[in-house]
């Protein structure tokens, strides 16, 4: 486990529709942008096949490392929805049939002219000790059992679940990204924004390249916990580059510029 002043959590999307790139995920940027405004540090986003034994082993692997792990898919009525039975197997407990999710499902459909039938009602099985995590568009609830919360695939059902699920979850410090748009490329103020990193404890500087018709530039982000130091940090790139001879400029998250 992490021991940083920020709570850090890892995602792994679980489908072969995904590799095989039939599906496009829209849950790893989603849920990204969603614990890093609670001011939990994402490490890690893995992608694996619907095979029960590799989602075991990057369960059991990441669980360990990070405090808090979240899993899209594989949740479903469907013979390939085997994300429950590996995620029991990961923490050594059985599958149940869970009374208060079937009781969930069973109003559900009772509301539907669908039938509950025996594929959907395996959407009740739940790894023995999980807490359900409410579904308020489809009734089949998520789980969380250790650290891992297990969440279907389905966006717009994940962000339901998850808007529920958030207040519940440790925060830490917001990280405070600035971004410096520059009038030259990376490679020519690369010795810049090392040394510039170098001189601000905590803060980490990416570069982006970025290309428009006759025109090129980079674009500079400076990200910290301490706000105060990495706008530090920023305003001290902003103007090493300009003294290097190249327009810079902190930006807005509108695009404006800054004071």
């Amino acid at each position: 486990m992490s021991s940083s002043a920020n709570p850090t959590a890892a995602i792994i999307v679980i489908g072969d529709e995904i590799l095989s790139g039939r599906t496009k995920d829209k849950n790893i940027g989603w849920l990204a942008e969603q614990l890093g405004a609670q001011g939990i540090q994402l490490g890690e986003a893995r992608v694996i096949a619907d095979k029960k034994q590799t989602i075991i082993d990057t369960v059991q692997t990441l669980s360990k490392t990070y405090d808090l792990v979240f899993t899209s898919g594989g949740i479903g009525p469907t013979h390939d929805d085997i994300t429950t039975d590996a995620v029991a197997a990961a923490f050594n407990v059985p599958v149940i049939r869970h009374p208060e999710a079937e009781r969930r499902l069973i109003a559900h459909y009772a509301n539907t002219d669908l039938e509950f039938n025996a594929a959907r009602q395996k959407m009740a099985d739940i790894p023995d000790t999980a807490a359900l995590i409410d579904n308020p568009l489809s009734a089949a609830p998520g789980y969380i059992i250790g650290n891992v919360h297990v969440l279907p695939g389905v966006p717009t059902i994940l962000q339901a679940m998850f808007e529920g699920l958030k207040h519940k979850l440790p925060g830490g410090v917001v990280m405070t990204r600035i971004t410096v748009q520059c009038s030259t490329g990376e490679g020519n103020i690369a010795t810049i924004l090392a040394d510039v990193e170098a001189r601000h404890d905590g803060v980490s500087i990416g570069s982006y390249p970025w290309m428009k018709p006759g025109q090129f530039g980079t674009a500079i982000v400076v990200s910290g916990l301490d706000a105060a130091v990495t706008t530090s940090a920023a305003r001290t790139v902003e103007a090493e580059v300009r003294t290097f001879g190249a327009d810079a400029n902190i930006v807005n998250a509108d695009g404006t510029l800054a004071d």
